[in-house]
């Protein structure tokens, strides 16, 4: 297993409230609103080659997550991205991730904190496969979790919220625990939603099905794909998708800013092959991310 090095313990710099600071100094008190309530929303970014992918486009996420959680972060969209391209630049990242994090102080201790101080940072640092790539190569195995995705009336689920992320973090440790890499988790209804931090993909007779994101995030990644799957003539549909279709399967896929592509080899009892689409999709998304 590979060292364990902490992430409050690291050289280099975070963008932190308008401004650079070492990275040992980027600091939040331990009564800040956001720990105790959840009031904090972030993104998830890849660097190639330099350049965080689609940028824009999960700048303005933040902001519209944020304001799905009640709070209008203190920069513009075009300050985020400025700020990121320097977070970047000054660390030197050539293949990394980006974690832009929005999130209420310190200010107001209590359920409600509207005059609560608004703060953002972003860090960035070099980051291998989320999975691995042996992992990756081989396909993932998925166990089912016993946690759902949150109704669209009790949560706010377009928003890439922290609080959001308590079940899959639970699913996702119960997952490994057991032997496995991730978790799929349905949706409220039993529907078949995402995996803890992507989104899923099925190949039925050289068809594509996805499910409608309907109460889970609609990932940047997922649309990317789902894009270069039509140029590729694949056909592409979104609809619910029921667990006992898992078994109707020939290819599993996972997509995610983290994720990237990644093939699933197992869910629960359910097999399945690194098939010519999941690969064909792998190398769309690798040409694409890095400007070939």
């Amino acid at each position: 297993m590979a060292e364990l090095i902490p992430f409050d313990d690291r050289d280099g710099h975070i963008w932190l409230d308008g401004k650079l600071v070492p990275w040992r100094e980027a600091k939040l008190h331990v009564l800040s609103h956001a720990l105790h309530y959840a009031s904090c929303v972030f993104e998830g970014e890849r660097v190639y080659g330099t350049r965080t992918y689609k940028l824009r486009e999960h700048s303005e996420r933040l902001a519209d997550s944020a304001r799905a959680l009640g709070f209008e972060i203190p920069y513009s969209v075009d300050e985020i991205v400025a700020a990121t391209e320097e977070v970047v630049k000054v660390s030197n990242i050539d293949d990394g991730y980006v974690r832009p994090v929005a999130w209420r102080g310190a200010d107001q201790m209590g359920v409600s904190a509207q005059e609560t101080e608004i703060h953002v940072a972003i860090a960035a640092w070099p980051w291998p496969p989320y999975f691995g790539d042996e992992a990756r190569q081989r396909g993932i195995r998925l166990q089912t979790s016993k946690w759902r995705r949150p109704a669209p009336d009790t949560a706010p689920v377009n928003a890439k919220a922290a609080g959001l992320y308590m079940i899959c973090t639970l699913s996702k440790h119960a997952a490994e625990a057991d032997g496995y890499h991730d978790a799929l988790m349905l949706d409220w209804r039993g529907h078949v939603a995402e995996a803890t931090g992507a989104n899923i993909f099925l190949v039925q007779d050289g068809v594509i099905h996805t499910p409608t994101p309907d109460c889970f995030l609609d990932g940047i990644t997922r649309r990317t794909v789902i894009d270069l799957a039509r140029k590729r003539g694949y056909e592409v549909i979104e609809r619910t998708i029921l667990p006992e279709e898992l078994g109707n399967a020939d290819e599993v896929f996972l997509t995610g800013s983290a994720a990237e592509v990644t093939p699933v080899g197992e869910i629960d009892a359910h097999n399945y092959q690194v098939g010519s689409i999941t690969r064909q999709m792998m190398d769309d998304y690798e040409a694409e991310v890095r400007g070939r």
